[in-house]
């Protein structure tokens, strides 16, 4: 389920790059908020403070009540970059999995 909801959670922030309807975004936040929540919640039943940490800290940045406005190009930035480290996480549980 996790690896589902990090999958997911990428493909939506990639998304984002794309010139999308207002309402997307709206979701994107509110898929974020509910994802990245259920991310840390799992991180803290493992003990796992720096990874509950990064998804709470997540979670309150893509959070659609109190938006943050950064600019569209540094949202695109952060987007990105969180895709980009959702896949990474994936790749190093697999890894850690493997041995």
């Amino acid at each position: 389920m996790l690896k589902a909801i990090k999958i997911g959670l990428a493909i939506l922030l990639f998304l984002c790059l794309l010139d999308m309807h207002y309402g997307f975004y709206q979701f994107v936040r509110f898929a974020s908020l509910i994802g990245f929540g259920i991310l840390a919640y799992t991180a803290s039943e493992k003990e796992s403070k720096t990874e509950m940490i990064i998804y709470g800290g997540l979670a309150l940045l893509f959070q659609p009540f109190l938006k943050i406005a950064l600019g569209r190009e540094i949202w695109n930035i952060v987007d990105v970059i969180v895709g980009i480290g959702l896949i990474a996480s994936l790749i190093m549980s697999n890894i850690k999995s493997q041995r």
